[in-house]
């Protein structure tokens, strides 16, 4: 008998399937070992065949009895299809890593449970929370959209959670598992143990804490699983081995961390989106700020669910006070906290509240500058600025790691004249310990170490014994914080001076989730402090009113304006070389081939820009250039690129960075 198989390795350029003898009957989605090559390699059977007219070697081995679920096979030739990524790369998303291995079976508390502090049932049943009408209403609409992927926008406070848990309520008691899909674990800790004390045994975690036996085995035991479960994980989780998935829930639907940027590039929303449509199931896309295109689709297919009001009652609208950076006059007593937030910090100790200080730049400096000659020092494989991180006086790289001691003088001219300019949250860290010496603060972002997480001190920050809370966007999203009394926005502008079309959407949905968490209805007052040097900025006046639906009007009319999702179809281009003659020679050679295919195949709608360095131009592995592709049909984009080789694709990327 005769099998197409795809192995997990690429093994020639443009091709991905083999064939390959077997003595024993299988089935599409077993998994085997085969012959590639000079060695082996895990494969995936696709269908069985007729006999070839050439010779085929033999399957080495069947792995597992229990095949693959159909719809991810569907979804490996999907990927491959749509995003140009070659087969073996899409099949290797199914399995995980040493999964030819043989692993020594663990009890339930290890495949990923969490061991929650939370109220539990003891059978099992889960105890789902009551809906407000606004809650039944919008449940009611979801049911009644045809189309498989839903978008439900709902405002902070507004009882998102409550929805998922009931619908993945009514998923189980029909005996069909759930994937619930989060930008990380550690970022969604309180919404994981609102499941868990909700269902209990039936929560299976999948994330990158694990180590390769312990995902392994996970994945093992919902392979041969034949009961409903509740998966929670990061994109990887999608492509969970379950075999009768019967909803999709995807929360904080608009993280640029839904989008894997490396090889096989794709979009998990995109991709949920298929298998939705494959299994005739709902994929539902949960945010407060959803990304714009995906707002201006579901409300054109009319498959838009929205939330407007808060949960609870007794939740209140922030005391939102914006200060002006370069009015010096509103910083006389700290260069980087404005007088009128110190006072609302010094008042929150007081009455024994929380402040939550949000700054999304890590460290303590982010440029390390010569004031007598200039020099400034970078990471020697990126050119990119050094971050002085001062608790332990280096310079580190935020892109690719290299770490440096921190000079005393210039390098270039050795005067002693070095000044560090800008601040991250370490600096602010140290500001505030000077300003509140006897208060409990707590820092948290990407620099914590594991004991020192948001995910570790969970419990000490929500119940208040955490004063002043420093973080980054780790702390921007999904939590529920009672005795939270204020938020501090350091400079709320920081990322709109990125080149790039997504930096205003970015801005609002980081500001927009940060204010969210106050106001919540725990205490009866709630303020905003928020310093900028650009007071007047649309994203951010609109941001302050949580006014995502002008928001979305003022950035579709730039986006229609400017040719850009979801008006058109974007393609990234780019290729890297040791030199930086050699990069130029070869993208200039690829614009000139890709403008020629244009005239040549007659596709009108693609325009290609001028070759340009890409943002982090120099790293490790050489210099960079791309070009951006625009085309108002995305089957031409396709078309076009579909035997460009050598060339790294990014089709519709989250960013042009």
């Amino acid at each position: 008998m005769y099998y197409e198989i795809i192995p997990s390795k690429i093994f020639r350029n443009n091709s991905g399937i083999l064939t390959y003898f077997s003595e024993t009957e299988l089935r599409p989605g077993h998994i085997v070992i085969v012959p590639l090559g000079h060695s082996s390699c895990v494969g995936i059977v696709i269908k069985k065949v007729k006999k070839p007219s050439f010779t085929c070697k033999t399957i080495t081995k069947l792995l597992y009895e229990t095949p693959l679920p159909l719809h991810l096979i569907k979804s490996a030739l999907w990927l491959s299809s749509y995003y140009l990524s070659p087969l073996p790369s899409c099949v290797s998303l199914l399995l995980p890593i040493g999964i030819e291995k043989n692993r020594r079976q663990k009890s339930r508390s290890h495949y990923g449970t969490v061991q929650s502090k939370l109220l539990r049932t003891q059978d099992g049943i889960p105890i789902e929370p009551p809906l407000n009408s606004a809650q039944q209403k919008a449940l009611s609409k979801l049911k009644n959209i045809s189309n498989n992927t839903k978008l439900l926008f709902g405002i902070t406070g507004s009882g998102k959670t409550n929805i998922y848990l009931k619908l993945a309520a009514e998923s189980i008691s029909q005996g069909k598992s759930v994937i619930l899909l989060v930008p990380e674990i550690a970022l969604t800790s309180q919404l994981v143990r609102i499941f868990e004390s909700t269902f209990s045994r039936q929560i299976i975690l999948m994330h990158s804490k694990q180590t390769e036996s312990e995902r392994h085995l996970i994945w093992q035991s919902l392979l041969n699983s034949t009961e409903p479960q509740i998966v929670i994980g990061p994109r990887s989780a999608l492509l969970a081995p379950l075999r009768n998935l019967g909803l999709i829930i995807i929360d904080e639907a608009h993280e640029s961390s839904y989008y894997q940027e490396n090889p096989p590039k794709y979009s998990a929303l995109r991709l949920a989106s298929f298998l939705a449509g494959t299994l005739n199931i709902t994929c539902l896309l949960g945010s407060a700020t959803p990304l714009v295109s995906d707002y201006y689709i579901a409300k054109t297919k009319n498959s838009l669910i929205a939330l407007t009001e808060k949960a609870k009652q007794t939740a209140i609208i922030p005391n939102i006070k914006i200060i002006n950076f370069t009015s010096r006059e509103s910083f006389t007593k700290n260069r980087y906290f404005s007088d009128p937030l110190i006072q609302v910090i010094t008042s929150n100790l007081a009455n024994d509240q929380q402040t939550l200080i949000y700054h999304n730049r890590r460290g303590s400096a982010p440029i390390t500058i010569c004031e007598k000659c200039g020099w400034q020092a970078l990471c020697p494989n990126c050119l990119l600025p050094l971050t002085l991180h001062s608790d332990s006086f280096s310079l580190i790289c935020h892109t690719c790691g290299h770490t440096e001691k921190t000079p005393i003088s210039c390098p270039e001219c050795h005067h002693p004249s070095i000044l560090h300019k800008g601040f991250g949250t370490k600096l602010l860290e140290a500001e505030l310990r000077k300003l509140f010496p006897d208060a409990s603060i707590a820092r948290f972002d990407a620099d914590n170490k594991k004991t020192e997480s948001l995910d570790a001190l969970y419990d000490e920050v929500k119940n208040g014994n955490i004063k002043i809370i420093i973080g980054t966007q780790t702390v921007s999203r999904g939590l529920d914080l009672p005795h939270l009394a204020s938020i501090g926005i350091v400079q709320a502008d920081s990322g709109l001076s990125l080149p790039d079309y997504s930096a205003e959407e970015k801005t609002f949905e980081l500001l927009t989730q940060v204010i969210g968490r106050v106001g919540r209805g725990h205490l009866d007052t709630a303020s905003v402090v928020i310093q900028t040097y650009q007071p007047d900025s649309p994203v951010i006046q609109l941001a302050t009113k949580s006014d995502y639906l002008n928001f979305s009007d003022y950035l579709l009319k730039k986006r229609r304006a400017s040719h850009l999702p979801p008006f058109t179809y974007l393609a990234k281009l780019s290729v890297t070389y040791k030199t930086e003659q050699t990069t130029i020679n070869k993208i200039r050679a690829l614009s000139s081939k890709l403008t020629n295919k244009i005239k040549q195949m007659h596709l009108s709608s693609i325009t290609i820009s001028q070759p340009m360095p890409c943002f982090h131009e120099h790293t490790p592995s050489g210099y960079s250039w791309q070009l951006i592709l625009k085309s108002t049909s995305r089957a031409n984009l396709i078309k076009l690129l579909n035997d460009t080789d050598n060339v790294k694709i990014s089709l519709d990327p989250p960013s042009l960075l």
